[in-house]
């Protein structure tokens, strides 16, 4: 048939047509401006031609054998309604490829946000720990994995097994199933177990939180508002502790710390209280840390990166006695790290064997600064011994103690603490001082 040609189309004389060179048309006498179009390679696809405005447009609507007869001229019959109402189908089809593409990468986000929904909250809490260790402590990375650890393996020393961590019941949960409801009922029952370890799960819960809320592919998974006003005043206050010795209680304590039969234990007690340090600052001092010869101690601040205190002289003399099995002062063959981790039992012991309520190890930290007022030094002093911010402007900009002077004062309070312990103070001959000084002015 010549191109161009009009008639109404069959099957048959669909596939009877062919063209020769360039391509051909036969059109449909029964859907004006539908056609099929033939090339040279033998390709055949329907198509319709209209105006639109001015313009002439025309549109390829399928290879032939790709739909039947009928259906061809039902889509050209949509599309040349649709010309004749001044929409362009081309136009349209791209939008609609759009909105396919929109709504299938919707599904897809979808169907990972309910990927992540249905994993176990510890799977992100692990993965929130490994995120912000870098800019944790060791201590508080080892808070978080206590705190979530599920229990039931064997302790290290004696019998029985380690008790599950508070947050891990919750962290077992799917995250689709980590809700408000959930929380608070998980929050009454550790409150009336542990009130204080639930204050410090439901913090550590509240900032793991907040990390999903902000984190780009968490952010829409964790909804808001889990933990509410509500939950949080279920959790009690702790009261401040205010444990600490009086200067009576002194001459027992010292007996009783000092018969001790572990000597690093019983160094280790004793220089917490004479230098007011906290009891993993004192713990991690390392021999490197300890300057015999201009007396000084180095110690890991927790608010700076270090602080240097005076040596003085009994604490000098308790560290020279304490064997060095390796680079730590306080050391211990039996723990996995190779120093002392918290001798809180043996110090309990020693309190009530002194008659002395139990105090904790922070007591001690907390009798520094309470029995310094005995001695009289100076608020600015203590602060600086036991690494406190300066508290007010002078002492943060005008005041600047160099070792020698801080050594004045804590010389001073370790003496009163001795003599009202009725622990002889050790004795530095002459001729040491004089050595040390020489050295010193030599090295100026």
């Amino acid at each position: 048939m010549a191109n161009g040609t009009r008639t109404n189309l069959t099957p048959p004389r669909i596939e009877a047509f062919s063209c020769e060179g360039g391509q051909a048309f036969l059109w449909d006498s029964r859907i004006p401006g539908l056609a099929v179009r033939a090339t040279p390679s033998g390709r055949k696809t329907y198509i319709i031609q209209g105006r639109l405005g001015k313009k002439t447009i025309r549109i390829t609507i399928c290879p032939v054998e790709s739909i039947t007869l009928a259906e061809a001229r039902e889509e050209a019959s949509r599309l040349l309604l649709l010309i004749n109402q001044g929409v362009d189908p081309r136009e349209q089809k791209q939008r609609q490829m759009e909105a396919d593409r929109a709504a299938k990468q919707a599904r897809k986000e979808m169907e990972a946000i309910e990927s992540i929904r249905a994993r176990p909250v510890l799977e992100l809490w692990d993965e929130y720990l490994e995120d912000r260790r870098p800019h944790w402590s060791e201590r508080h990375y080892l808070d978080h994995q206590v705190i979530a650890r599920p229990g039931g393996t064997p302790v290290k020393r004696g019998s029985g097994v380690l008790m599950a961590g508070e947050l891990h019941q919750l962290l077992a949960l799917p995250m689709a199933d980590l809700t408000a409801e959930r929380v608070e009922q998980w929050l009454h029952k550790q409150v009336a177990e542990r009130p204080t370890r639930a204050a410090l799960a439901l913090r550590l819960l509240k900032a793991f939180l907040g990390w999903c809320a902000e984190h780009e592919q968490y952010r829409d998974i964790v909804p808001g508002g889990i933990v509410t006003k509500r939950i949080t005043a279920t959790v009690p206050r702790p009261a401040a502790k205010a444990d600490c010795l009086q200067r009576e209680q002194l001459p027992g304590w010292f007996k009783a710390v000092r018969e001790i039969g572990n000597p690093v234990i019983a160094g280790y007690l004793q220089a917490l209280l004479l230098t007011g340090a906290r009891r993993e600052e004192l713990a991690s001092l390392r021999w490197q840390d300890v300057d015999f010869r201009w007396r000084k101690l180095t110690i890991k601040d927790k608010v700076e990166a270090a602080r240097t205190i005076p040596l003085t002289n009994y604490v000098a003399h308790l560290l020279r006695w304490l064997p060095k099995r390796n680079l730590w002062v306080f050391s211990s063959p039996a723990a996995a790290s190779g120093r002392l981790q918290n001798p809180f039992k043996q110090h309990q012991r020693a309190c009530i064997e002194a008659g002395i309520d139990p105090i904790s190890l922070h007591g001690l930290r907390r009798s520094f600064g309470s029995l310094a007022e005995w001695c009289e030094l100076p608020v600015g002093v203590v602060a600086q011994v036991q690494g406190h911010k300066p508290s007010a402007i002078a002492e943060r900009h005008y005041r600047v103690r160099p070792l020698d002077l801080l050594r004045q004062w804590h010389q001073r309070y370790e003496d009163w603490i001795l003599e009202q312990a009725g622990v002889e103070a050790p004795k530095i001959e002459r001729a040491e001082v004089v050595q040390i000084s020489d050295r010193k002015r030599a090295a100026e």
